[in-house]
């Protein structure tokens, strides 16, 4: 009997369930793989906004980090919201130290609403520690318009956006 596949989703917690954690593990368990999360905030929000975010501290998301890898180690790893430098820093540390590989990173920058959800210094901390470590990043458009640094209006630029960021950070 085939092992059943096991995936670890690091991100913030939607109290309306169309986003975050809710909606990866939604997302797994419908395609059959075994889902596991590490929360890094939880938030108050509706399908109209955010309300408020409260950050998880960096030692208790390294707590649930350590205890994950050291029980059922998962074959993939999604990454969603990380508003903060040193949330970010700490999960680049434990992918490090874990070996991890098959890390899918969406770069949530900015809520469907439009609520900026990440720090101006996290962005420079996402780019440099962990857009490195993702072998796929999953930007919308605006978040691929910062990562590019240029200005996305058809098809075309997409593509060239997309090349653009491959070229910077090594990653699809």
């Amino acid at each position: 009997m085939m092992k059943k596949k096991t995936a670890l989703t690091i991100a913030g917690s939607d109290s309306c369930g169309g986003a975050g954690i809710q909606a990866d593990i939604k997302t797994m368990t419908v395609n059959g793989v075994y889902a596991m999360s590490a929360i890094t905030a939880l938030t108050a929000q509706n399908t109209t906004g955010v309300s408020d975010i409260l950050e998880a501290t960096p030692e208790f998301l390294a707590a649930q980090l350590d205890a994950v890898f050291t029980d059922i180690y998962p074959d993939a790893v999604k990454i969603g919201m990380v508003s903060s430098k040193t949330l970010i820093e700490t999960i680049a540390e434990k992918l490090r130290q874990y070996g991890v590989k098959n890390i899918v990173l969406d770069p949530v920058m900015v809520a469907t609403s439009g609520a900026k959800l990440i720090s101006d210094d996290a962005v420079e901390t996402l780019c440099s520690a962990l857009i490195p470590l993702a072998a796929v990043i999953t930007p919308n458009i605006p978040e691929a318009e910062v990562l590019s640094g240029m200005n996305i209006e058809t098809e075309a630029d997409m593509e060239k956006a997309a090349a653009a960021i491959y070229g910077k950070y090594g990653c699809s």
